[in-house]
């Protein structure tokens, strides 16, 4: 259940951007994953096709860094670093 809310948080996150900007298409996305996320990069990648499905970031391109400080004050998230907006 972590997970999931931490990618619907991330989607709603990515998805508002993408509006502000009037951006029909997002090109990459660039995320760390915290240490204590539970999420490995290849199970990050799953996620988030699914939770990307028909929205403008299906498709995009994942940058991913994995994180491995748990004692981080965001060892247990996913920040979102950038998204890169198709012109």
């Amino acid at each position: 259940m972590h997970e999931a809310s931490l990618m619907k948080d991330l989607m709603r996150k990515i998805e508002e951007i993408a509006r502000k900007e009037n951006a029909h298409q997002i090109i990459s996305v660039s995320v760390k994953l915290g240490a204590l996320s539970h999420m490995s990069a290849s199970h990050f990648r799953e996620h988030f096709a699914a939770a990307s499905k028909g929205t403008p970031a299906e498709g995009a391109v994942l940058n991913i860094e994995v994180l491995s400080d748990t004692d981080d004050p965001n060892a247990q998230d996913i920040l979102l670093e950038s998204v890169e907006l198709a012109e």
